[in-house]
């Protein structure tokens, strides 16, 4: 790696301070991500043991490069070994669905259902939502999947009213878009998100399959119809070493 790197998207001086000084696994890193580069998206890297030796540093200095490009996303763990991982997914930051985002980069989206179920709208939520404090909404709960790759966790909250046959008519492995348009009528006009990076709590990154340490990309959305009524509230999760999100901005 050139020690003046203005390739676009890349920290500029690879990361070396003015200064000049850089720790020990930072030059590891940059090493083992040329490496990377070498291998290519599935390949397999060498052992710590390996790469300690090839660069002739200690295993816990690896170890921490290699923590690094994890939570980067550059590998993954794959059986007992590491791998190069593939690019990761771009989302839309738009009302187009989970599912059109995924596909659009040529994967399979899919959804597995944690649990839906009725409950008493609790006054904080309601305003959101369109609901009256105490009147039945939904909570649908899914673990988001690209290729069968856990990616997400999504829980979305509606009022029953507006959907009264979801536990009936909705197949928990579609896109609930969909379902809304095509089976409802409902479009959606336009909505509110905020996003924020986050630690998964020990039942989200069980559910998803990561690390309680690996960061988290969270997404709240509130969304309303064509009409300008409130619709749902979705909260998202997305594991932050398979996402990045994008979004096209206008002068206004």
């Amino acid at each position: 790696m050139e020690p003046n790197d203005h390739r676009p998207g890349s920290p500029v001086r690879s990361g070396i301070p003015e200064h000049g000084r850089i720790p020990k696994y930072y030059a590891v890193k940059a090493r083992i991500a040329d490496l990377v580069e070498e291998l290519g998206e599935g390949g397999l890297l060498p052992t710590e043991r390996d790469l300690a030796e090839r660069y002739e540093v200690a295993r816990e200095t690896v170890r921490q490069a290699l923590r690094e490009l994890l939570l980067e996303g550059r590998l993954r763990r794959s059986g007992r070994g590491t791998v190069v991982a593939g690019p990761k997914l771009e989302q839309p930051l738009s009302l187009a669905s989970y599912t059109e985002g995924v596909r659009r980069q040529g994967r399979r989206p899919g959804r597995n259902l944690i649990g839906l179920e009725q409950f008493p709208c609790p006054p904080e939520l309601a305003p959101g939502i369109g609901a009256e404090p105490g009147e039945p909404v939904w909570h649908l709960e899914r673990v988001l999947l690209a290729d069968d790759e856990r990616v997400g966790l999504e829980s979305t909250y509606i009022r029953v009213a507006r959907v009264p046959r979801l536990d009936s008519d909705f197949q928990p492995d579609s896109s609930f878009y969909g379902y809304l348009h095509e089976r409802l009528g409902i479009a959606f006009g336009d909505a509110d998100e905020k996003l924020e990076t986050v630690l998964a709590t020990p039942r989200e990154a069980l559910l998803i399959g990561t690390p309680p340490a690996l960061p988290m990309l969270l997404i709240h959305r509130f969304s309303r119809d064509r009409d300008g009524r409130p619709l749902e509230r979705v909260r998202s999760l997305y594991r932050g070493d398979r996402f990045s999100f994008t979004t096209h901005l206008k002068a206004q």
